[in-house]
């Protein structure tokens, strides 16, 4: 990776959310920290310049669901490929799960995964811990030990909690030492299914996931936040019963967050198609109404975060029958166009579109960490020189073979999406640019 120092980002037009700054200046980054933006000093003299005209110039994105594969397939060099499609996204730094093989259960996975992905100089990479041995939900795991070495949260991933005592024990663990317990709501024997509950489901003969096995869920949730005064995000809401549980739950002053997938922001059950196992995803696709919620929750804060939920899976594990396949999609290279079409689409503003892949996941991240994540999803003065360079007048179908990922898998597959990441910069330096994008020049 070009090691940089100096860099000019110039004519393009910044957005940060965070601080409500949106104005056409230049940006000048200096050893991996925001020295200037506008007002650069004449004396400045970039080691390279970066023409952002017609280009919005954004914090670096910050994606709360992101599956790296690895511990587990370090064979096939899925950390190098993944923490690619994370730059190629304009994603600077990422949550990754723990349910890999093996699962981060214990502290000396966590540090190679951290020390492999810190030699890559890519995304900067916050590992969720297992919040259960193996994810068995049997016993807890040794959270402080997991903390120290990096953890910054715990989960269950896509393994559900059928102890509620576990659950509760969890909760009262959490809570003393100040983690965050981050869980995906859907009950355990009622989330069998393969797809949303309903007419769809029903007319192809697939087993369906009712809402109630979200709900159901959430009440346990709260019940047990209530009582032990934990933290918890909730990953992936899914059902516009949910958002209103969630809405609720904020009003009354518990201490809980919430993110939504790119998937159930854009598509519904209908897209399932004929069982096209390209969106057998968990959670299930839901209908329109559930669809029309989530946006309407993500764009009133209700919900806090936009993420990719990146799951890559190969070939011969999506070539079976829907109800067969694995579940997943890849998501990293799309999160941001997507979000920009959502703005498009429902007209919400576009810091408020901005925010919810920058400072609102960060935001999230930083409070489970008790903000220790330092300056992440924010674009400002003496801050993380992690940015996203992003034109907004591309348009560019979704082609499998051009993602960078190994998960060549979406079901926005031929989707005609706007804008395209021109360049990334992690800590000042320029880890991607699109093969189309200027070189920039040098002084």
């Amino acid at each position: 990776m070009n090691k940089l120092t100096r860099v000019l980002i110039q004519g393009g037009r910044v957005i940060d959310p965070a601080s409500a700054y949106d104005k056409k200046v230049d940006v000048a980054l200096v050893n991996g920290v925001v020295a200037a933006i506008d007002n650069i000093a004449s004396d400045f003299h970039p080691e390279r310049t970066i023409d952002a005209s017609g280009c919005l110039v954004l914090p670096g994105l910050v994606d709360l669901a992101v599956r790296l594969r690895e511990p587990g397939n370090e064979h096939a060099r899925m950390l190098e490929s993944e923490m690619a499609a994370a730059m190629a996204g304009g994603v600077t730094s990422l949550v990754c799960q723990p349910d890999t093989d093996p699962v981060l259960d214990e502290p000396g996975l966590v540090e190679m995964l951290r020390f492999r992905a810190e030699k890559l100089e890519q995304a900067r990479v916050y590992p969720l811990g297992a919040l259960t041995r193996g994810l068995k939900g049997d016993s807890l795991t040794e959270m402080v030990l997991l903390s120290d070495v990096g953890c910054v949260a715990f989960t269950q991933a896509e393994a559900m909690l059928s102890n509620t005592q576990v659950l509760q024990r969890a909760f009262q663990y959490a809570s003393t030492f100040g983690y965050a317990v981050w869980l995906r709501p859907q009950d355990h024997y009622l989330g069998q299914g393969v797809a949303a509950s309903g007419p769809l489901a029903t007319r192809l003969g697939l087993s369906g996931v009712p809402v109630m096995a979200e709900t159901v869920a959430l009440h346990t949730i709260f019940e047990l936040m209530r009582a032990t005064g934990a933290r918890v995000h909730l990953c992936r809401i899914s059902s516009a019963a949910g958002v209103e549980l969630v809405r609720q739950a904020k009003l009354d002053g518990l201490k809980v967050s919430c993110d939504v997938s790119i998937n159930s922001l854009h598509l519904t059950d209908i897209d399932i198609g004929f069982f096209d196992s390209r969106a057998r995803l968990n959670p299930p696709l839901r209908q329109q109404r559930d669809r029309d919620a989530l946006r309407a929750g993500l764009a009133d804060g209700t919900l806090d975060a936009l993420v990719s939920d990146h799951t890559p899976v190969d070939e011969d594990a999506k070539a079976l029958p829907f109800a067969e396949s694995e579940p997943g999609a890849t998501g990293l290279e799309l999160l941001l166009s997507l979000a920009y079409k959502w703005h498009q689409d429902d007209g919400v503003d576009l810091a408020r579109a901005i925010s919810v892949v920058t400072d609102g996941p960060a935001r999230v991240l930083g409070a489970s960490m008790g903000n220790r994540q330092g300056r992440t999803g924010r674009l400002q003065m003496g801050g993380l020189g992690d940015v996203c360079v992003f034109d907004p007048n591309v348009r560019w179908t979704v082609q499998s073979d051009t993602l960078v990922s190994q998960g060549k898998h979406t079901p926005f597959s031929g989707y005609e999406l706007p804008g395209r990441v021109r360049y990334t910069l992690v800590g000042g330096r320029v880890a991607y640019q699109a093969v189309d994008a200027a070189p920039g020049t040098a002084s």
